[in-house]
């Protein structure tokens, strides 16, 4: 591993407990990922909770061991830090999305082999990390895992609500980019037909995986995980819950897929951890946290 070197900085972070096995540090660094949270949700549309997800994240990674038996990878062979929680300013989203491009701004993520892991949060929470990346990453391919299209012009009068974040980024897209989704079971009808004649919804979790294996292992992915994915049989903790969803092992067969590839970033949202009252959802979002982590690491 090559030796991380300090960047910069950052000051006006929130502190928070670290994830097990990082090192809590408000600065940037290469080589380097960094675990960020965006405790907003400002723009949640049916149960509130989602802002709480950071904190229950890490506080539940204690009863996680730093290795992953799914990967053969441990947090302790890389230099993975906690950089603790954005300023959030209630129902003034922009402000901590704004904070969090400024903070990037001045960066080369690919040079420098930068990398964040984003905490949400709902799912608005996810345009600054992934409009950042698409500027960095021109040829990036956008991989979208969650029960809802979220592919509305704007909700509730709300032009970037978590509802629609998807259309949002395609406002930045342009021919080199690429959206997979999979998971979707859940959106207006227009917009299963834009899906389906873009042709970018996977209709089963092997046609998902074929895409993914399919690109060039070069090619630079971005997750952004909406933990509806799931079945909530297996998560009920989410604000929007939606039965017909994706398992634990159906996940990993994708992510053992982008832990072969240029797997560049990620954000996980939608997490609400009092609607569990058992906690197990915040474990769950934790575990999954844990390999999301290291699959982005090589």
């Amino acid at each position: 591993m090559t030796e991380p070197r300090l960047i910069k900085e950052v000051e006006g972070l929130e502190q928070g407990k670290a994830f097990i096995g990082t090192e809590y540090a408000p600065a940037i660094f290469s080589d380097s990922t960094h675990m960020i949270g965006f405790c907003f949700d400002g723009t949640t549309s049916f149960r509130p909770g989602a802002r709480f997800a950071p904190g229950a994240i890490r506080e539940a990674s204690f009863g996680l061991e730093t290795y992953s038996p799914y990967l053969d990878k441990d947090f302790e062979d890389y230099h993975i830090v906690t950089m603790g929680d954005l300023p959030i300013y209630p129902s003034k989203w922009h402000i901590t999305n704004d904070f969090f491009m400024d903070m990037v701004k001045d960066l080369d993520l690919k040079k420098d082999k930068i990398k964040f892991v984003t905490l949400g949060g709902e799912h608005s929470i996810s345009y600054g990390p992934i409009v950042t990346y698409l500027k960095h990453y021109p040829d990036m391919v956008l991989l979208h895992l969650d029960a809802h299209t979220d592919l509305r012009d704007g909700y509730l009068e709300e032009k970037y609500s978590h509802a629609a974040i998807i259309r949002r980024v395609l406002d930045h897209f342009t021919d080199k980019n690429r959206l997979i989704q999979y998971g979707i079971r859940s959106g207006p009808r227009e917009e299963f037909q834009w899906m389906k004649e873009n042709k970018t919804l996977a209709t089963s979790l092997k046609e998902c995986c074929e895409w993914l294996e399919a690109l060039p292992d070069d090619r630079p992915i971005y997750l952004t995980l909406d933990l509806d994915f799931f079945d909530p049989g297996f998560f009920p903790g989410t604000g929007t819950p939606e039965a017909g969803g994706e398992d634990f092992h159906g996940f990993m067969k994708i992510l053992k897929i982008l832990n072969k590839k240029n797997f560049v970033g990620a954000d996980i949202v939608e997490l609400a951890p009092m609607l569990d009252a058992t906690n197990n959802s915040s474990c769950f979002a934790s575990k999954i946290t844990r390999e999301i982590t290291l699959a982005m690491n090589k």
